[in-house]
């Protein structure tokens, strides 16, 4: 496990693959649990993994950001890519479709969400999630 409970942030630069979430979800589970917010993780993990699968499937070169705050009230992460592409929020999709719930997801259990452009190009998909029960 990690011990960084002085730390209140943490930032990675990464190229993802096929396997990477599993790896960056035990880092911010480590995170959270050295900043008592272990209530947290089970949102946080499923966020993350959804955008970092999106960077792997939309990023060509498959590099990203990881930026873990945290926060008095919670935590916010971004992931950033170079990709000027913007996530798209479908109202609806195909249940059996294999692909486009991550958005629907990120929605579901994080208390809020947005893209903010990069000055430089590309984008950042964040999210935060607060200790309070103020789930959407």
């Amino acid at each position: 496990m990690l011990a960084f409970p002085h730390r209140q942030q943490y930032v990675m630069h990464i190229a993802v693959g096929d396997h990477s979430a599993r790896h960056i979800r035990r880092i911010v589970r480590s995170f959270l649990l050295e900043w008592g917010m272990p209530e947290l993780s089970d949102a946080v993990e499923l966020a993350i993994t959804e955008l970092i699968a999106n960077v792997v499937r939309h990023v060509p070169d498959r590099r990203c950001g990881l930026f873990l705050l945290r926060q008095p009230a919670g935590v916010r992460v971004e992931v950033s890519d170079s990709s000027c592409q913007l996530p798209d929020l479908h109202e609806e999709f195909d249940a059996e479709s294999e692909t486009g719930r991550g958005l629907v997801l990120l929605d579901a259990v994080t208390d809020k969400w947005g893209v903010t452009r990069a000055a430089g190009g590309g984008k950042a998909v964040w999210f935060e999630c607060s200790r309070t029960p103020a789930r959407n």
